[in-house]
């Protein structure tokens, strides 16, 4: 993309709030739940969408705003997709229990496997990039191994549910966020893994009573924030014994249920989430204060990502199948 090519050799820009939107992506005909910039810098300007239309798609968000490819390997909803680390495979899950590593360019599947889960939720480790973590309708979280497309290592967290899954930098610790919330108790919320070993480090890390349906890492401070159906985003310290915030609440957006995505800036400076009023909040991560809200979509806006190169650059998603790209 020539608009990416002057800012691959310069530093990130401060971030700035987009204001205008620049394209309208409506090819899906059912929710997108996810939105990814592609992680090659030099190839992200295509976003890969994942759909309850059962399919996959990559996009030119920045260019043209046109589908290029959409790929229909799956029977049943999408729930989650992912880049490989070189921009040249896309890993999906969804709730026909497969799971699937598609060449971009051929559309031919490498890899897939029946797993014995609906999937929900999926990740690339940080370092080892043949390896992934899977998880969705099951106690268990599985780390994969592409090579081999085998079962590396089973993690067994006593839920029902796998929400989301955060590596911590470099790889050695990870984060699940569960369904496990009761009247009594809120362990078991957020729980911290060993990876190698598959041991437990923590399940006492969120005692609010409210699930948690997506978590985030901050790009430069040893930090993470987790979105809460209690409507506001919680921060914790990604050390051990990864207390939380007290202090810094970020509230004002809705989650109501649904799958909103959070994440921060570049920079570090700004945290944005979806709402399930179809807003997208802008929230000043040092003060906790509403920067600005963007009427983004008239359904619930599910993820709100920023362009890992081109400053203020966003991509939104929501509930009826749109995908919006905004300046």
């Amino acid at each position: 993309s020539e608009l990416i090519k002057p800012y691959l050799g310069s530093k990130y820009k401060l971030t700035e709030v987009p204001k205008s939107l620049i394209f309208y992506m409506s090819k899906h005909s059912g929710p997108v739940n996810e939105i990814e910039w592609c992680p090659v810098r030099e190839q992200s300007h295509m976003l890969l969408s994942a759909s309850m239309d059962k399919t996959v798609k990559v996009w030119d968000a920045v260019d043209t705003g046109c589908c290029l490819r959409t790929y229909s390997c799956h029977s049943c909803a999408v729930r989650a997709a992912r880049w490989s680390s070189c921009g040249r495979r896309i890993l999906s899950g969804g709730f026909d229990s497969v799971l699937h590593l598609t060449d971009v360019e051929t559309g031919k599947q490498i890899f897939s496997s029946k797993n014995e889960f609906r999937i929900s939720a999926l990740k690339f480790h940080p370092t080892e990039s043949n390896i992934f973590i899977c998880g969705g309708f099951s106690p268990e979280v599985k780390a994969w191994d592409i090579r081999t497309s085998k079962v590396l290592r089973v993690y067994k967290a006593a839920v029902q549910q796998t929400l989301d899954i955060l590596f911590l930098p470099e790889g050695r610790e990870f984060l699940t966020s569960t369904d496990a919330v009761s009247r009594d108790s809120a362990d078991r919320t957020i729980i911290a893994w060993d990876f190698q070993s598959a041991a437990k480090i923590s399940n006492q890390i969120f005692h609010e009573r409210y699930t948690c349906p997506s978590l985030t890492l901050h790009p430069k401070e040893s930090v993470f924030v987790a979105q809460t159906n209690g409507n506001y985003m919680a921060l914790f310290s990604a050390q051990r014994p990864y207390r939380i915030n007290k202090k810094k609440r970020y509230e004002g957006h809705k989650v109501e249920g649904f799958a909103v995505g959070c994440e921060f800036s570049p920079d570090g400076t700004l945290l944005v989430t979806g709402s399930s009023d179809g807003k997208v909040f802008f929230y000043n991560y040092h003060t906790a204060r509403i920067i600005r809200t963007l009427s983004a979509h008239k359904e619930a806006c599910v993820s709100a990502i920023f362009h890992p190169v081109l400053p203020s650059l966003l991509a939104t998603c929501d509930w009826a199948g749109e995908i919006k790209i905004w300046q």
